[in-house]
């Protein structure tokens, strides 16, 4: 490899790749949008860094994530449990680090430095969501604990107004459950119901089923971009335009899409958009909205308090324009400045590049666990025309999953998912009750997916003596 020279004050490895992110003309947009507050483009400097062609993009940037270098039991950690929870970068661990020591303060509050600072940072970071998702305006953005926190504002808040008896919800089996629970409660008090779509013979959720069961009773379509457990990915474009042919509004589950390819909302126009910080390289308890303009502007508040008000008077109360109006009280704000510093990260790199390297890694990943004898992988295969994600929930005939996974932690300091993940009607489709699950993100690389498979193999001979 070649030498290697970089800025000081900048982060290496990122630094290395922004250069390719401008070639491939990705990266943070810069466009103008409605605010009374002061949005400045990050002032981060990266100089570019020399590096072999042969060298992975999961080699490049790995050193970016200090929890990656630790040994489990003995052994280097391979970790494969992206779904749930990715690492963060020393960039995201540092905005957090800089927050609480130079900015710490409440937002939108104060005319004192320290809270015009932090107000400035919090506001930023919803604009770099906006440029990242490519929304129309930096106002359809709301900030939530998590995504399910998201979807349970749309149910509590649209759902609320917009449901009655006898109106359906169109779901397909493979939702995770906070697509599927929030929708129950307030089918139940409205008088809707739920309709879920099967899966075809290669077992990706049936569009053409799905198109089929679309009527004027649809009122909404609850979907998932990519599936959490079978790596499908679902054409949402085509599922938009059918759905608003009868009028129904479209919420989609872009948890397992937004950190891993470019996702662009307007290009998509769905009605409604969920991502949570902590499955893209930011920190937990943060997640946001993505609801176009008009919708959220006819929305009623979810949660009632501070700051999402105009005017409280003693029996009564007016509220904010959207996004504050989604919003009460004190909000996560070193958590947001923390997502808004992984978009830049992840920008720097290249979400094209990203999901270019994901893809050789899901296929890789999928026919090295096909060759195992007796393993089971749910999803379907990759072609040309059916691409995966970089996932693979998977079962090994006469072994338990969380049997697996607590082997190959123990003994091979391999951390894999074991369990339901959230998607029992799925299971139950398949006749299991849990599956063992191996995702990656870009960090990981080649070589960790074949330790990963040779730690299998031993595992099922050990379970076979």
């Amino acid at each position: 490899m070649a030498a290697l020279c970089y800025l000081p004050s900048c982060h290496r490895s990122l630094s290395m790749l922004l250069s390719n992110s401008k070639s491939q003309g990705v990266g943070l947009q810069t466009r103008r949008r409605s605010s009374s507050f002061s949005i400045k483009a990050s002032t981060t400097a990266f100089a570019p860094l020399e590096h072999s062609e042969s060298t992975s993009l999961g080699d490049i940037i790995r050193s970016d994530f200090p929890i990656l270098r630790q040994k489990v039991n003995g052994r280097d950690l391979v970790y494969m449990d992206n779904a749930a929870t990715s690492q963060k970068p020393n960039y995201v661990l540092k905005a957090l680090k800089d927050y609480y020591e130079s900015s710490n303060s409440n937002v939108h509050r104060g005319v004192h430095y320290l809270s015009q600072k932090a107000t400035t940072a919090y506001e930023n970071a919803r604009e770099k969501i906006a440029d990242f998702i490519n929304a129309s305006d930096r106002t359809e953005i709301v900030f939530t604990r998590n995504a399910t926190e998201a979807i349970n504002l749309v149910a509590n808040s649209w759902g609320d107004i917009n449901l009655g008896f006898g109106d359906e919800i169109l779901l397909t089996v493979a939702e995770h459950h906070s697509a599927i629970v929030p929708w129950q409660i307030v089918a139940k008090k409205k008088g809707a119901s739920l309709k879920y779509i099967g899966l075809t013979a290669g077992e990706i959720p049936d569009i053409e089923q799905l198109k089929k069961a679309l009527s004027k009773k649809t009122k909404l379509v609850v979907t998932h971009h990519v599936s959490n457990t079978l790596g499908s990915v679902l054409p949402i474009e085509d599922i938009v335009i059918w759905s608003h042919e009868v009028g129904a509004r479209v919420l989609l589950d872009a948890c397992q899409s937004v950190p891993h390819m470019m996702v662009d909302v307007q290009k998509l126009n769905v009605d409604f958009l969920v991502a949570s910080s902590h499955k893209m390289c930011g920190p937990t308890g943060i997640g946001f909205l993505y609801g176009k303009s008009n919708l959220l502007s006819s929305m009623p508040p979810f949660l009632g308090g501070g700051e999402m008000i105009s005017d409280v008077f003693q029996d009564y109360s007016t509220y904010a324009e959207p996004p504050s109006r989604f919003e009460a009280g004190t909000p996560a704000i070193a958590e947001a400045i923390g997502l808004g510093a992984a978009i830049e990260y992840l920008s720097g790199i290249g979400m094209q590049r990203i999901h270019d390297y994901e893809r050789e890694l899901a296929d890789y990943l999928y026919y090295s666990l096909t060759s195992i004898p007796n393993v089971r992988v749910y999803g379907p295969a990759p072609s040309e025309t059916i691409h995966r994600a970089a996932l693979c929930s998977f079962n090994v005939e006469n072994i338990h999953p969380t049997d697996i996974a607590t082997i190959l932690n123990e003994e091979y300091g391999v951390a894999i998912r074991s369990g339901h993940h959230c998607a029992q009607p799925l299971h139950r489709y398949f006749g299991v009750n849990a599956s063992a699950r191996a995702s990656l993100y870009f960090y990981n690389t080649k070589e960790e997916v074949d330790h990963f498979i040779e730690a299998l193999r031993e595992t099922i001979n050990f379970f076979a003596i």
